[in-house]
């Protein structure tokens, strides 16, 4: 009775709540793919790619077919490219991010995550020729997505790369301004990245893991809402262990359908992330589980300690369902891929300085904004540094995904469509931030004792 009873209750979860898999990503080493000659590196690249990802969608959806659960993406995360393509003697690495958009094509998955650079205490002569690389690699490509790491908690932040990426998400959108500039959706500026996150588009296979493995994501922000309607009114202990027993329950299903990918492609399971993802659609949103706790639009003041306890209670009650937890795990606020998001920022009730303090308490950080096109180079680079500063001294993953985009203005709506969403241009402070950008060097790496 009681296994029927659980599998009525995900049957449930998956018809009504929206209750899926949200990416089932292979991470693959390419650190056996460097070679002088660039071109040589890049057929190797290709062959690895194809030959280890080639039936890593139909695996995805057999089980999909097989066990009923929704896998919406099927994705790839490679070895930062900077430390491939540096063995090389290219000057630009435009042709190494055309290849993995072909591998990308050639099995079958939206997007392949990976061209990426880590500059947190400083460049090498690869890393810095990836970063200039990285807005016509966008521009020119479909599939594939970018990342830099900025700063962590031992070095502290590279402020010289803070003041480039800039710059470089200017450029950015200004080559992708006939689509919205869409390139910057595709690119992470993170601080204390991750090597093992299966999310994109900050996905990337750290130099510390394996030769090839599976990385799980799920998702199920309309499972925790629909559960908390279930006990409105009762304390916060409550809220926070209906919270958990969800947590646990879509956690399980994850766990169960990642090993199982992992048997079927004969490579490793690696970590299962718990993030409640949000989309676009009615019924999938971070933002209304917030407004459920009792906020009358998300932004309102209570929401940061509503999120601090959504993130929480996550962790805490699926961490008990897998063997082995890891990525970013924690509730996404992104704004144009949560109608709740949308919604509150539409009514003035959710700014970026908000949005900001959010960030101190959950995965992963400013992510998915649209502002305007003209905002300067300094304004996102300090923008970057805020965040930078609240991951590397509470030793968290923080990041910024932002989009200045071309020709648009406070007012305008941008639509990304699909699960991007669309988003309403917001405002950012109109002070400069020029000095202090130009100032450069390395913010140190913080005590790690005497808190408060």
């Amino acid at each position: 009775m009681s296994k029927f009873k659980n599998i009525m209750e995900t049957i449930q979860m998956i018809e009504k709540e929206k209750l899926d898999i949200r990416t089932i990503t292979m991470g693959i080493s390419l650190l056996d793919c460097c070679h002088t000659d660039g071109k040589q590196s890049r057929i190797k690249i290709y062959d690895k790619i194809t030959r280890y990802a080639e039936n890593l969608v139909k695996v995805g959806e057999e089980l999909e077919a097989e066990y009923g659960v929704p896998i919406i993406n099927k994705r790839i995360s490679v070895t930062p490219i900077s430390l491939v393509a540096q063995t090389s003697n290219d000057k630009n690495y435009v042709e190494f991010a055309k290849t993995l958009d072909e591998a990308a094509k050639a099995v079958g998955v939206n997007f392949i995550g990976g061209f990426s650079a880590l500059v947190q205490k400083g460049y090498s002569r690869g890393d810095r020729i990836l970063i200039d690389s990285i807005p016509e690699a966008l521009s020119v490509t479909e599939r594939v997505c970018s990342s830099v790491n900025i700063g962590d908690t031992r070095s502290g932040i590279n402020m010289d790369a803070v003041a480039h990426m800039g710059k470089i998400i200017k450029k950015t959108a200004y080559l992708t301004r006939d689509q919205n500039s869409i390139g910057c959706a595709k690119l992470v500026v993170f601080a204390n990245a991750v090597e093992d996150n299966p999310f994109m588009a900050g996905a990337f296979h750290g130099a510390g893991e394996g030769e090839c493995v599976i990385n799980v994501g799920v998702s199920g922000p309309g499972v925790v809402k629909a559960a908390l309607e279930k006990v409105k009114g009762a304390p916060f202990d409550v809220v926070a262990d209906t919270i958990k027993k969800t947590a646990f329950k879509i956690t399980r299903m994850g766990e169960l359908v990642g090993k199982e990918a992992a048997n079927r492609l004969n490579v490793p399971f690696g970590i299962l992330d718990l993030s409640l993802a949000p989309t676009p659609a009615i019924g999938d949103s971070v933002a209304r589980i917030l407004e459920e706790m009792g906020i009358e639009s998300c932004g309102g003041h209570g929401t940061t300690a509503a999120l601090a306890l959504l993130n929480d209670a996550v962790k805490k009650g699926g961490i008990m369902a897998s063997s082995h937890v890891g990525g970013l795990s924690g509730a996404f606020i992104p704004v144009s891929e949560d109608e709740g998001m949308i919604k509150a920022v539409k009514s003035g009730s959710l700014n970026i300085e908000k949005l900001e303090a959010m960030t101190c308490v959950c995965s992963v950080g400013l992510d998915m904004i649209a502002i305007p096109g003209d905002t300067p180079d300094e304004t996102i680079s300090a923008m970057i540094a805020d965040e930078a500063a609240i991951g590397v001294i509470n030793h968290k993953t923080t990041a910024v995904r932002i989009i200045p985009v071309y020709g648009k203005g406070l007012g305008d709506e941008v639509v990304f469509g699909g699960l991007l969403g669309s988003a309403p241009i917001m405002a950012v402070s109109k002070f400069s931030s020029v000095d202090f950008i130009n100032r450069g060097g390395r913010v140190p790496a913080p005590v790690h004792s005497f808190k408060n």
